[in-house]
């Protein structure tokens, strides 16, 4: 994993705008519609060779495929492990449904999309298996291809893939016994995923909103003790499909959910972050643009990392049509370093992802590159500073 050796690097969360005709795709292929796999195919391949030189272009470091052949960052495992099928709906976020006003308006702003939705998605109702190492083959292949095409490339390319404890969250257990099974059968699953990414040579990002997020949705109504619980039998399930895997190579994205909404029944990082931390990985990466977790990046005071992790500091909110000013982002950069106490283990991202699922970004495609590329100016500006 490439620290920050004499520039603030700058990467992102993973997800990137998808073009229209593919998002109408994956929407038609989500409704149960006739969808030709060779079109979607065909549409996917021709948004990654859009998204890279994109990226690139705005000044991306460590950049990755934008996640365009995938209609949701967790919703493709489906697609590629047996076991799953049926519907059914997930609970209202806690903080969401203290509001009904804003409920209602959330609802009918997302009625109005034309776009995948994560709070519908299958339930575990068979053995859950990885069912041809062909698919993430593919996908890597594809991405390796599009970097040899383009000039100047990435400093490093990274691909990303779910947590257990999301997909165990979100895709309701209705096979296994105990969700300690399901958990496993999950990690042994994702291994082939996690080992394949990292041994086409790309840098894994996990991505584990579950570790924050159902604190607030499956554990809404217990107490904090079980839902830590959850947190420690997830991070053993990571740690048993990361087995072979160098740590060096795995860097774990950690959120509240990549929604706009009040967010004050989130879980503080404080809580969480000494379980968090158990996992076997490289780096974190966490939202610090954020309105309600910005000042946590103190967490990291008083050398809380390990000697050989680095922090990815979320400094761009990918809720809001703001773009925010280079300054802002080097300034936010700026008292992460000083928290951790070292600018080389720090680099620059954004807060989550731009389109989660397809369809469902908030943030305009045209902005979302001039965000990338404050991200980049605020980066340079921080740097002047820092080295």
């Amino acid at each position: 994993m490439r620290w920050s050796q004499d520039r603030i690097l700058t990467t992102h969360a993973g997800s990137l705008p998808r073009p229209p005709e593919l998002v109408r795709l994956y929407v038609r292929r989500a409704e149960g519609q006739a969808v030709d796999p060779a079109e979607l195919e065909a549409a996917g391949r021709q948004a990654l060779r859009w998204v890279v030189p994109q990226q690139i272009e705005d000044g991306v470091d460590v950049g990755n495929n934008g996640e365009q052949q995938r209609e949701g960052f967790f919703l493709y495992v489906q697609r590629r492990m047996s076991g799953f099928g049926g519907a059914w709906q997930r609970r209202q976020r806690g903080d969401v449904a203290r509001y009904p006003v804003f409920m209602q308006m959330m609802q009918e702003q997302q009625a109005a999309r034309t776009a995948v939705s994560n709070f519908q998605p299958p339930k575990a109702i068979g053995a859950v298996r990885y069912l041809d190492p062909a698919a993430v083959d593919a996908e890597c292949e594809d991405f390796r291809a599009v970097l040899g095409e383009v000039p100047g490339g990435f400093v490093e390319p990274f691909l990303t893939a779910p947590s257990p404890g999301i997909v165990a969250a979100a895709m309701k257990n209705e096979h296994y016994d105990t969700e300690e099974a399901y958990l496993t059968a999950l990690a042994d699953a994702l291994r082939v995923e996690y080992e394949a990414i990292v041994g086409h040579g790309f840098l894994l990002q996990l991505d584990c909103p579950d570790l924050a997020l159902e604190r607030h949705i499956s554990y809404q109504d217990r107490p904090l003790r079980d839902f830590l619980s959850f947190v420690e039998r997830v991070v053993a399930a990571i740690n048993r499909a990361l087995e072979k895997v160098p740590r060096e190579r795995v860097r774990m994205h950690v959120c509240w959910g990549n929604y706009e909404g009040p967010h004050d029944q989130d879980v503080p990082l404080a809580e969480i972050l000494p379980l968090i931390r158990q996992a076997h990985v490289g780096g974190f990466v966490f939202p610090f643009a954020n309105p309600r977790h910005a000042h946590e990046y103190h967490c990291f005071e008083g050398g809380v990392l390990d000697d050989d992790q680095v922090l990815v500091a979320g400094v761009i909110d990918t809720l809001t049509n703001f773009v925010e000013h280079p300054e802002v982002v080097a300034e936010r950069i700026e008292r992460v370093a000083a928290a951790v106490g070292d600018p080389r283990r720090v680099l620059a991202g954004t807060d989550c992802g731009f389109d989660t699922s397809a369809g469902m970004g908030r943030v305009a495609e045209d902005v979302v590159w001039a965000k990338l590329k404050a991200l980049a100016d605020g980066a340079r500006l921080a740097s002047e500073r820092l080295f």
